[in-house]
């Protein structure tokens, strides 16, 4: 999921801070998100269901 969000929401992080090598957890920051929707597009496994933000529409991109 990752490598396709342009606001790099979805990271892989070290689930001890020193063991960078060890094993990794996903962690959302959802504070980088612009809304663009393109997870719930190019999501291959099809596991996130993209919503507008609480009291709000979202952008309105004419193409989509």
């Amino acid at each position: 999921e990752q490598r396709f969000c342009p606001a790099g929401v979805y990271e892989y992080v070290s689930v001890e801070q020193n063991d960078p090598d060890g094993p990794k957890r996903l962690q959302i920051n959802s504070q980088n998100c612009i809304h663009c929707k393109t997870c719930d597009i190019k999501d291959p496994t099809q596991n996130i269901n993209w919503v507008v933000p609480q009291g709000g529409e979202g952008p309105n991109y004419p193409n989509m």
